[in-house]
């Protein structure tokens, strides 16, 4: 076999050379692409695998960390939250609805292969600059898509993050996030068990569609879309029906392991569950249910039609197992055995097509080490001016990609199915009942890429430290996190500067949050013509809520109560949206104080808990104004608000994007206990104003009536999808 050919297939020549020496021959063509598949960077992470070795993995609540389907965390009464975010990146790019589909049944696999339910998805999405002629369709073909299959498969899509910036134009973003919740004492992992152990496939039969994509994610793009047969072809019914009978085998105690066959198809399935066991794997591809007639052993094993499982069964229990799965009108056939040979051994038409080692697959060659070099972005920028008028910055910002009403979006999406569903999106994060309970999961997505890409170690802390924020103000106990790395070419020292740069912000701010990392991804190749994407590690968070008669407001419910300003205000307007408004490049972030965060996060959890504080909102993108807009939005109520004397500009004061800044609000009567509350505990808090006026109302500065920030915020999304 050629060494063309492995590279065509995506193998380095160094690779090729590897596996010749240590196979001591020539590897077949089939062996070829079940090496590509297992050495490509979406499935091995032999890129960045240093480097995550340096996040926090482990908590008091964790139950499984990084290496499984999913990750999980103790949530009590013997139930666990199990959750995990996956990239779809290319693939959306090539057919934005299948893509999309297709992420979204594949981290739901990821959930109830450990065996939970899902109870809510969630994304992160990134396209490009809005006037770039692709955008609307890219933004159309997704937003269907995730829609489509959450919707169809019974699942509620609860929320998420959506951003553009013309970075992304030939490269959109689309990561998926899924939170289950199982036993604690009936956790399925990926495990062989011992040779003898029958192994099955479940679920929909294999064509010829995704062959390749795993390979496909780990290659950059040159802008067209000359892939379509790599993206996998979704159908959210089968995957329900797949749900529902796995979830039943479950409950009989037939299984020794399962494990989806997610990217790389069958090979990585049996790959990943006979590796982990150091045991061998031996499958006769003769008994694979086939889409497509004459399918070659090569296709069969890199083949990603979806809704597929692989089980392997306690020996007594294949008939059960058969009898469940042709119940969910499914097909459950015997297709091989564990054996002892620590080999991947393939058989087709009574002839060996692969033999490989296990030990070799599961555990590729590390990337050569890539210099890494500080990003290129500049932390300092010129003086950015002052004297922009606050009322046209606002409401501008309103009406923009930056800060406009995602409503089009997410009431695309069935948020209320299976009817737990608390606080939809909107808010700083998502609530779902733990079903049957008073208790609940609060999920939140985030990360500022401008942050990132300015100063990656600053914007990975930021990106955490805001996930952290968000789970807080809805009165959620931070427990862990998930993430989707998405960055460029890892061969750029730039690119692996910035992500090793985001890593130690991420694991500095997991362990000052006492946030740990228990599942997650890496994207790399995100990039188009040799131009990348700004890094972008998008955190999913869950928090745990105790008790759901607590869950304080989101907005300025109640006329008369007083609103609160919490953390230090300095001002911050470099890389901020009124820098960006005001047309200065960005500079440097604002520096987070990962001590203030917890210190300040602890004590609105505190007094939300004791019913001391109504409502909560973070402060974030827009800074304090735009938060106050927001919280008037949502309460349907508006506010006078007396600005701090300072020494700060106003403009600094309303539109920096100061870290560890909460806003919360009060009864008049509470509002001096709360105050020598956080002055007894050292948290800066200050009176600001009144909740209840017609306007938004900032002294001496402007007022504009709720009407009108209505309008600018819940306009730009739906004329920007009617414009021609």
């Amino acid at each position: 076999m050629s060494e063309k050919i492995a590279l065509e297939l995506g193998l380095e020549a160094e690779e090729y050379q590897h596996i010749k020496e240590k196979l001591r021959r020539e590897p077949n063509f089939t062996e070829l692409g079940i090496f590509s598949a297992m050495w490509s960077e979406h499935c091995s992470y032999k890129s960045s695998r240093a480097f995550l070795s340096r996040l926090p993995t482990e908590g008091d609540c964790v139950i499984c960390g990084p290496g499984e389907n999913a990750g999980v965390v103790d949530i009590g009464d013997n139930k666990a939250a199990v959750f995990k975010m996956e990239s779809h990146n290319h693939p959306s790019y090539i057919e934005p609805y299948h893509g999309a589909a297709t992420g979204v049944g594949g981290v739901m696999r990821d959930i109830f292969t450990m065996g939970a339910r899902p109870v809510a998805n969630f994304n992160a999405l990134r396209f490009g600059a809005p006037e770039h002629p692709k955008t609307k369709h890219l933004l159309s073909g997704v937003i269907s898509g995730l829609a489509d299959y959450g919707n169809c498969i019974g699942v509620p899509m609860l929320g998420g993050a959506t951003g553009f910036d013309t970075q992304y134009d030939d490269n959109i973003l689309v990561n998926a996030m899924c939170v289950g919740i199982a036993q604690q004492d009936a956790i399925f992992y990926a495990r062989a068990g011992k040779p003898g152990n029958q192994v099955f496939y479940v679920g929909s039969k294999t064509g010829r569609d995704g062959i390749h994509g795993a390979t496909m994610a780990s290659a950059s793009f040159e802008g067209d879309t000359d892939n379509r047969p790599t993206v996998q072809v979704g159908d959210p019914f089968a995957e329900k029906l797949l749900l529902e009978a796995c979830l039943e085998l479950m409950q009989t105690n037939a299984i020794v392991g399962i494990q989806d066959m997610g990217a790389a198809g069958l090979t990585s399935s049996a790959v990943e569950i006979a590796a982990k066991g150091g045991v061998g794997i031996q499958l006769n591809l003769d008994n694979v249910p086939l889409r497509e007639p004459e399918m070659s052993a090569y296709e069969i094993m890199l083949s990603e039609s979806q809704e597929r499982m692989l089980v392997i069964l306690k020996p007594g229990k294949e008939k059960l197992a058969m009898q469940i799965f042709e119940k969910w009108q499914l097909d459950c056939i015997n297709i091989g055995e564990i054996t002892d040979t620590k080999h991947l051994e393939v058989l087709q038409h009574d002839e060996q097509q692969a033999y490989l080692p296990l030990d070799m697959l599961a555990q590729p060659p590390l990337a050569a080490p890539t210099q890494t070099t500080t990003s290129s972005t500049p932390k300092a920028t010129a003086s950015v001016p002052m004297q922009a008028d606050a009322r046209e910055c606002l409401l501008k910002l309103l009406n923009s990609p930056e800060l406009g009403s995602r409503r089009w979006i997410y009431e695309q999406y069935d948020q209320t199915v299976m009817g737990d569903s608390i606080r939809t999106p909107g808010a700083d994060a998502a609530i779902v009942r733990i079903h049957g309970s008073t208790r609940a999961l609060a999920v939140s997505v985030d990360v500022t890429p401008r942050y990132v890409h300015a100063d990656p170690l600053e914007g990975g802390r930021q990106a955490v430290a805001e996930s952290f924020r968000n789970l807080v103000a809805s009165g959620a106990k931070p427990l862990a996190i998930t993430n989707c790395l998405n960055f460029g070419n890892p061969k750029k020292p730039e690119t692996t500067g910035q992500f090793a740069s985001a890593i130690e912000g991420m694991r500095e701010a997991c362990i000052a949050l006492d946030f740990p990392v228990v599942s997650g991804n890496v994207s790399f190749y995100n990039e188009t013509r040799g131009h990348g994407i700004p890094p972008t590690p998008s955190i999913g968070g869950v928090g745990l809520i105790d008790d759901i008669t607590r869950i304080p407001g989101t907005g300025f419910n109640e006329a008369g109560d007083a609103i609160l300003l919490l953390g230090e205000t300095h001002g911050h307007l470099e890389c901020s949206l009124y820098a960006r408004v005001n047309g200065v490049p960005d500079g440097a972030p604002p520096p987070i104080d990962l001590g203030a965060e917890k210190h300040n996060g602890a004590f609105v959890l505190e007094h939300i808990r004791n019913g001391g504080i109504r409502a909560v909102h973070d402060i974030s993108a827009g800074g304090l104004i735009a938060a106050l807009a927001q919280m008037s939005l949502l309460g349907g109520r508006g506010a006078v608000i007396t600005p701090p004397a300072s020494h700060i500009h106003p403009n600094g004061i309303l539109f920096g994007e100061d870290q560890a800044r909460y806003i919360v609000t009060c009864s008049p009567e509470d509002t001096d206990k709360l105050l020598e509350a956080a002055k007894a505990g050292n948290v800066p808090a200050i009176w600001i104003g009144t909740a209840g006026d017609a306007n938004l109302t900032i002294e001496g500065v402007t007022s504009i009536a709720l009407k009108d920030l209505r309008e600018a915020f819940e306009s730009w999304m739906p004329n920007y999808m009617r414009s021609n």
